[in-house]
């Protein structure tokens, strides 16, 4: 099992001379974030095009066993009609994510909270989905916002595609914690500032049993599930967690306090 910790991107203000070193030239930022956490959304690749050049440049600049997750185009699912995402899907796959090689992680491809459930048409954009590109495995995951999408069919259907869902913990969007594919990802939101870690010691604590909870192929009991259990869960899983939001500034010291409790 693998249980992947880390935060939103690497380029933050507030880190520097907290997190990052005084003195740090900003060009190390990733190579010092990669030596301390073991994986990073990149949310950069949701806002417009990344070149190849980067996606190399991040390749060669973190230690192996280091895995990024990517943020898809927000052109892509931005649309009234995700079934008509097709072309945008193909141009992001090919505009080279794959030269991360065995560092890729997921794509989340995020909805806008006011995107509604449609079971048609949502079933049409995941078939959009490849599993794999030019002999590369692809893994998807969808972070929905609006509550209708907390409902069995959309757990079903999420299954049967062996997509992921993205459990976000957050008080405005509905919380699915429904393993849906053979990893979990979670992005954690509720840094809190007073805390020096960011969260308590017993949060801390909870997440971690959580996460070797879903490692091993299980569900928290602790956290309700929206559709019946898996008939057949996987004897194991790899397992996302994101710090994202919250008190921001918080969150690379809480990536970290988890890894320490996991270890």
């Amino acid at each position: 099992m693998s249980i992947h910790i880390g935060v939103g991107g690497w380029t933050f203000e507030p880190w520097r001379g907290t997190f990052y070193p005084a003195g740090l030239a900003r060009k190390r930022e990733l190579e010092y974030a990669s030596q301390h956490l073991t994986s990073i959304e990149i949310n950069g690749t949701y806002y417009g095009t990344q070149k190849p050049e980067s996606f190399a440049r991040w390749y060669e600049e973190t230690p192996d066993g280091f895995v990024f997750s990517l943020k898809g185009s927000r052109f892509t699912t931005n649309r009234r009609a995700l079934a008509e995402a097709g072309p945008s899907v193909e141009r992001f796959v090919s505009s080279g994510l794959l030269l991360l090689k065995e560092k890729l992680g997921p794509i989340n491809w995020q909805m806008l909270p006011t995107k509604r459930f449609d079971p048609e048409d949502f079933e049409a954009f995941l078939k959009l989905l490849p599993p794999e590109a030019d002999g590369q495995k692809l893994r998807h995951v969808v972070e929905v916002r609006h509550p209708s999408f907390a409902c069995p069919e959309f757990i079903g259907l999420l299954r049967s595609y062996g997509v992921g869902v993205v459990f976000a913990d957050h008080d405005s969007y509905p919380c699915l914690y429904d393993p849906t594919a053979p990893f979990v990802y979670a992005r954690l939101q509720r840094a809190s500032e007073q805390e020096a870690s960011g969260y308590s010691a017993d949060a801390l604590g909870a997440w971690a049993k959580r996460a070797q909870s879903w490692a091993k192929g299980k569900s928290p009991r602790d956290l309700p599930l929206v559709a019946p259990a898996e008939p057949k869960p996987p004897a194991s899983r790899d397992v996302f967690i994101y710090m994202i939001n919250g008190f921001k500034p918080k969150a690379p010291a809480a990536a970290m306090a988890l890894m320490a409790q996991l270890s």
